[in-house]
């Protein structure tokens, strides 16, 4: 953050705390050593912007974040030591934090995290990756089941998940592979995840894509593939980006999808794909004979799931992407902050997810 970036003010922060003097050293918070660590960090700045700006109580506070009051106070108290919050907050910061609280609003997500751009124009792919990788790492305990995707953003998150042993821990690749590799594969992903953390790895042993619903029907009811797909429908987890439409997302470059199916998806309505499977605007998973021949968990399984991450941006994936929230109801939103200001104006007043 550069520190002479503009300031935002907030009305209620001038009568609860002092902005210390120039060159001041910053008292220590109350209680002990100020909480370190992105989770606690991030934990700060939302307790901040929601009683400083937004005027919530401790206890409105303490709900909404899932802590105690206790914390909140701690919360609050580390934020004003380290000069994350004294007078004001620094603008970008309050305009991050303000794009995930209408997120949240907006959607009813527990969570929302908005990673910021270095220009309009940026590939949002790394900066959406760090912050996936980041909470990823947060997130996960041992024993998990986690379900997860693929694509150019989760492989760029690999790079900011913390390494270490989690005893227990299950990875589920979500769709079936791809014989030809180009850059990434759906396994592949799956298979990095399981390495990094030292976790058990299952894997859809067939194509992503088959050439028709009896196939698929036989290849999970006598093929053994019927275990992994059971996996499926009880995982703790899921971890999803989201596919465009347009004729160079991810999704049409393998070769699976002829253009012609691509023109008839578009047709019936669709915007874009979670794991190869095509829904609307409106979140709706079409009735299209190419959604039939995907070998997939399928979509009301992920539903289930009780944590819910969906990661993606980027211009061309903003109807996909508010698509996507419709239909996955994701508990946790990764996305970047162009998308985000987008999503929110597309969306407009209309009734909440």
């Amino acid at each position: 953050m550069a520190p002479t970036s503009p300031r935002y003010t907030s009305p209620m922060a001038k009568d609860r705390s002092r902005e210390p003097a120039s060159g001041e050293p910053a008292a220590t918070p109350t209680g002990g050593t100020p909480q370190s660590g992105r989770r606690s960090q991030r934990l700060r700045l939302r307790a901040a912007w929601m009683y400083h700006v937004e005027e919530m109580t401790q206890s409105a506070i303490a709900e909404a974040l899932g802590v105690g009051r206790v914390t909140v106070v701690r919360l609050l108290s580390d934020a004003q030591a380290l000069h994350e919050v004294r007078i004001s907050l620094s603008r970008d910061i309050a305009e991050l934090t303000a794009l995930e609280r209408a997120l949240e609003r907006r959607f009813g997500i527990g969570e929302a995290v908005v990673a910021p751009l270095s220009s309009p124009a940026a590939d949002p792919t790394l900066p959406i990756g760090a912050a996936t990788g980041r909470t990823l790492s947060d997130m996960l305990r041992p024993g998990m089941r986690i379900g997860v995707g693929w694509g150019r953003t989760l492989i760029s998150a690999l790079n900011a998940i913390d390494e270490r042993p989690l005893p227990g821990l299950a990875v589920v690749s979500m769709l079936g592979g791809i014989a030809k590799v180009l850059q990434y594969n759906p396994a592949d992903f799956a298979w990095q995840l399981s390495r990094l953390l030292q976790a058990d790895c299952f894997l859809i042993p067939a194509p992503a894509v088959v050439d028709g619903p009896d196939t698929k029907r036989a290849l999970i009811e006598r093929c053994g593939l019927g275990e992994i797909f059971d996996l499926g429908r009880a995982l703790d987890a899921v971890l999803m980006s989201v596919g465009g439409m347009g004729p160079d997302n991810t999704s049409f470059g393998f070769g699976y999808f002829s253009e012609a199916d691509r023109r008839s998806l578009l047709a019936a309505g669709a915007v874009g794909d979670l794991l190869y499977q095509f829904y609307d605007i409106d979140g709706v998973v079409l009735d299209h004979p190419v959604n039939a021949r995907v070998m997939a968990v399928p979509c009301d399984s992920i539903r289930a799931a009780p944590v819910r991450i969906l990661t993606s941006g980027g211009p061309g994936k903003v109807d996909a992407m508010l698509g996507a929230i419709r239909l996955a109801r994701p508990t946790v939103l990764i996305t970047d902050e162009a998308t985000a200001a987008s999503l929110l104006e597309l969306a407009g007043n209309g009734p909440a997810s």
